[in-house]
């Protein structure tokens, strides 16, 4: 921020400040002529200002249209540069900046200042006298602004393998901005003026306030930016989703105000950025009880309305208005959140915005934000009037309820003068109203209906049909979503200033109603994270019961009459993998479009994380349904916590794409294209922890060729590895040695798996043959022909169920060697297929993004 004295004069939301110089104000007549008052003459793209050093002195400020003309010279405001060197430069710019400010246009006036501000940037680079260390290595260069509260400050970027610069144009307030890389702890893409172009940093992980917001002039080199800085934390920045904070919050890990904290920040919101600056809740309705009854519902608001509609009266006015409107129709005539309103709570803390956003005057005194009740009461039955609250409400810092700086706000009609802000009568003090207000927000009632206030401001409500518009949408949307469509230069600044100062809808996280905390009073607090969900949900306890051998024998019997349970397309590429959890109730499947996917067949889909830019190959499930583990085209093996929706680890143990990966006994097999398999030990109490678990190498199977798939006989003693030059290897797991090692088939081999009594192990490979080969002396049983390619199968000993190119399913018998039946599944090859240990549910993937849920028909 430029300091206050100064920054208030900078009264256009879109002002530049360009360099300061050490100046002379000569005073041209009265008894102080030709006398000098010394400071600094700040060049600004609308304005030249000048602050003496004394500061009891008053700042001048003359507009860009003014100076070079006759009015300037009358009023005998005359400048001395203390470098006279400079004085050239400086009245070339001034000239320039003269010359827009009079184009008739406003876009031609704000196209010429942005080409000076790029011209000036361009004759400059960062310089690299700055870096902390010699040793530092440059990654990338480049202009942008830092954006504080209305001001935006132009400058240099440059990022190294160490540290983070930003040197602003005009040395202010530092000569250059340094954040080591190594103390990021969170950064955010953000959306500034409805354009993708900003980014922020911060170096704590709880705290309202970022380390530097930046502002670039592309989205690609933004772009280039964020994935570099996102390298250096710990947990990739695609994990922290609204989604993985959804079930944090649902399971009690964080708190309301953390969890809107992180909504927030997700949905672009910044103290930096006044027009989306994020926006709490009024949770509590009584302002004027002697006492705060956190256990009575009447004492909260009703968090499933808008402020607009909780007066049943003045939401009548409202509808009656809006249906005698023409189109284009709205409901509520201002946002609930813009930088008015923001300021209004903030005007004691933060004078100088206020006086910056209303041309250097307060707003009038019974206009103030005097009372809490009195702000609760207008929002209530004003007309114009729906804002909502900001973070400092439930924060700890009370200041800005204190007129500790002594301003003089005026006075109200009744003669009494704003100073502080009155507290409701249960408040005894500032400290104790912030208190109270953090303890309502935790409180029962607003955990089990925050999820209502959410839909509204960051969920499926947001944007509702003209049914629902009434309740939910405001003008600002309307704003927002023609804003890029517009072509004529003065009616996108004229569209872009209203957005600034009217604020902004906050992007959209959810899409479908959200989820109600569990909250203690209908769940043991003692009970886990996989039972509360349990309890929950309530599952049928018939897909957890052991079917007895003759019920798989039953159900493979039946496999020709698979009747297909549902379709789920959720992937934007080929479904590579899928895993179940024990209850049936959460499937994930992994695809080449990278990421992993959550969904179920009643609610459809549920979670979406991305850990690299890169496929991911296949997934499984650990055995305590608490971690999916997924293995990716970029080296790496991840693990995904399902109780704290994100990464928990990632195991980088191969120099090629991790193919395929088994578990069993606290032991991870990895299979790779670098042409090994590798053997891990989990070497941890509970991987399901929330804590990094470390990985040792038990064994490498070394191999002639990349490595596609891998399978462990039943008793986890044996391996069967299959690579691309079409080799299948049996392995004893106690010994890297292979115990048989033949070429089976011609080309790539898609799948290996052993029969339920380990003397068999099934191939199939791009040569389009089913090869089934015994264990213990390595000989070729059978080799069947099909008639085009398979890509996966699950089997019994006997019969086969395969997945092939044209996307249809098969149903084998080996013994005879013949398709017995062809069921239509996929438009497109067959990918991946998992089938339940009772042989009852089968999921299939493919090529066409779907997946299929199929059951065997008795």
């Amino acid at each position: 921020m430029f300091m206050c004295r100064f920054s208030l004069l900078l009264l256009d939301l879109e002002e530049h400040y360009f360099e300061p110089h050490t100046a002379y104000n000569l005073t041209g007549r009265g008894p102080e002529a030709n006398r000098q008052t010394s400071g600094s003459l700040k060049i600004c793209s609308k304005s030249i200002i000048f602050e003496p050093d004394d500061a009891v002195k008053p700042i001048l400020k003359v507009l860009s249209s003014y100076y070079l003309s006759p009015s300037l010279v009358a009023k005998k405001v005359t400048f001395q540069l203390e470098v006279p060197g400079k004085t050239e430069d400086v009245v070339q710019i001034l000239l320039q900046l003269h010359r827009a400010s009079c184009l008739d246009k406003q876009g031609d006036q704000t196209a010429m200042v942005a080409a000076i501000l790029q011209s000036r940037l361009a004759r400059t680079c960062f310089d690299k006298n700055s870096f902390q260390h010699v040793t530092e290595n440059p990654h990338m260069e480049c202009v942008a602004e830092m954006v504080s509260p209305l001001v935006t400050n132009a400058g240099h970027v440059c990022i190294t393998d160490c540290n983070l610069y930003f040197q602003p144009m005009n040395s202010y307030p530092d000569l250059v901005v340094q954040i080591g890389l190594h103390s990021v702890r969170r950064i955010y893409k953000r959306r500034h003026g409805l354009r993708p172009l900003g980014l922020e940093v911060f170096c704590t992980e709880n705290d309202l306030c970022s380390d530097i917001y930046l502002k670039f002039y592309s989205t690609k080199e933004r772009d280039e930016l964020y994935y570099y800085i996102a390298t250096f934390l710990e947990n990739h920045i695609a994990e922290c989703t609204a989604e993985s904070y959804m079930l944090q919050w649902q399971r009690g890990h964080i708190s309301n105000y953390q969890y809107l904290l992180h909504l927030n920040n997700l949905a672009d919101r910044s103290v930096n950025d006044l027009s989306q600056y994020p926006v709490f809740p009024w949770v509590i309705s009584d302002y004027s009880s002697t006492q705060m009854d956190l256990l009575n519902p009447a004492s909260f608001r009703d968090l499933s309305k808008p402020i607009g509609a909780l007066n049943t009266e003045r939401l009548e006015r409202l509808l009656e208005r809006y249906r005698d409107m023409p189109e284009t129709r709205f409901m509520y005539g201002s946002h609930y959140s813009s930088p008015g309103y923001v300021l209004f709570y903030l005007v004691r803390v933060a004078p100088e915005h206020m006086l910056c956003l209303q041309n250097g005057r307060f707003d009038q005194a019974d206009r103030m934000f005097n009372s809490v009740g009195e702000t609760w009461k207008n929002c209530l039955e004003g007309g114009t009037d729906f804002k909502e609250l900001i973070p400092e409400f439930y924060g700890s810092d009370s200041s800005f309820l204190k007129n500790l700086l002594g301003l003089n706000l005026g006075r109200r009609q009744g003669g009494g003068r704003v100073e502080n802000v009155e507290l409701p009568p249960w408040a005894s003090d500032p400290d104790d109203f912030l208190e109270k207000m953090r303890l309502a927000l935790e409180s029962q009632y607003v955990s089990e209906h925050l999820h209502e206030w959410i839909d509204l401001i960051f969920g499926y409500k947001q944007r509702g049909s003209e049914a629902v518009a009434a309740h939910n949408v405001y003008i600002c949307q309307c704003v927002c979503l023609c804003f890029c469509s517009i072509e004529d230069p003065d009616q996108k600044i004229a569209m872009l200033t209203q957005i600034l100062e009217f604020g902004q809808t906050p992007r959209q996280l959810f899409v479908t109603p959200h989820p109600q905390r569990i909250t203690p009073r209908f769940h043991n607090l003692s009970a886990t994270p996989s039972s509360v969900v349990a309890n929950a949900t309530s599952p049928s306890m018939e897909s957890f019961e052991d079917l007895t051998e003759e019920s798989k024998k039953m159900a493979w019997s039946n496999m020709n009459k698979l009747a297909l349970q549902s379709r789920h397309k959720i992937h934007k590429e080929a479904v590579t993998g899928i895993a179940v959890t024990l209850s049936g109730d959460s499937i994930f499947s992994t695809s080449q479009d990278s990421t992993l996917k959550m969904f179920s067949k009643e609610n459809g889909l549920q979670r979406s994380m991305s850990f690299s830019n890169m496929a991911l190959s296949s997934c499984l499930m650990l055995p305590d349904d608490k971690i999916v583990v997924c293995s990716s085209w970029d080296n790496n093996v991840y693990f995904y916590s399902i109780a704290y929706g994100r990464r928990q680890d990632t195991l980088m143990g191969h120099d090629d794409a991790v193919s395929h990966i088994c578990w069993r006994d606290d032991k991870l097999y990895t299979a790779s294209w670098d042409s090994t398999v590798k053997i891990w030990k989990c070497v941890a109490d509970d991987i399901s922890s929330n804590k990094r678990t470390q990985f040792d190498l038990l064994a490498e199977f070394e191999h002639e060729a990349g490595v596609n798939t891998l399978d462990l006989s039943p008793a986890g003693t044996l391996l069967a590895t299959g690579t691309k030059e079409g080799t299948l290897t049996l392995w004893d797991i106690a010994n890297p040695l292979p115990l048989n090692q033949l070429t089976c088939h011609s080309g790539k081999i898609h799948k290996v798996a052993f029969s339920p009594d380990s003397r068999h192990v099934l191939s199939v490979g791009e040569d389009s043959c089913l090869v089934v080969t015994d264990v213990q002396t390595g000989m070729l049983l059978a080799t069947v022909h099909a008639e085009q390619e398979q890509r996966c199968f699950c089997w019994d000993g006997n019969t086969v169920l395969s997945g092939g190119m044209s996307g249809d399913l098969s149903v084998w018998d080996l013994l005879s060697s013949k398709v017995i039946h062809k069921i239509p599944a996929h438009s497109g090859a067959v990918t991946c297929m998992w089938m339940n240990e009772q042989c009852s549910t089968i999921i299939t993937g493919g090529v066409d993004k779907q997946i299929i849920l199929w059951k065997p028909e008795y």
